[in-house]
């Protein structure tokens, strides 16, 4: 299936339930994957705003912010997605992130 009606997909799911933070998450990863770097980051902020403790949001959007050199909204939404993981017990993110902020910082 092509990432175009793979977004029309998840667009309808979202239209049949609009709290549905899984598939929120995949239409931005949609987004991304097509290179729609600014819609991608817009769902993301929605998806973690929509659901504080959806981790894999933050993750993603670090990645997004560090591929763009936006390097301060990728340290901040690492260190508030490290919060998050550890609150909710996600060791792996919350491993991952750490690692990701600490080579941006080492670089800049």
């Amino acid at each position: 299936m092509k990432s175009v009606e793979r977004i029309e997909k998840l667009k309808e799911a979202l239209k049949k339930d609009p709290n549905d933070s899984f598939s929120r998450y995949a239409l931005a990863l949609e987004y991304k994957s097509s290179e729609d770097f600014q819609n991608s980051i817009n769902i993301l902020t929605e998806v973690i705003q929509r659901d504080e403790r959806y981790v894999a949001g933050y993750h993603q959007l670090g990645q997004l912010y560090v591929r763009l050199n936006r390097t301060d909204l990728a340290k901040s939404t690492y260190r508030k997605g490290i919060e998050i993981a550890d609150l909710v017990g996600d060791k792996k993110e919350k491993c991952e992130m750490e690692e990701e902020l600490e080579e941006i910082e080492d670089e800049w």
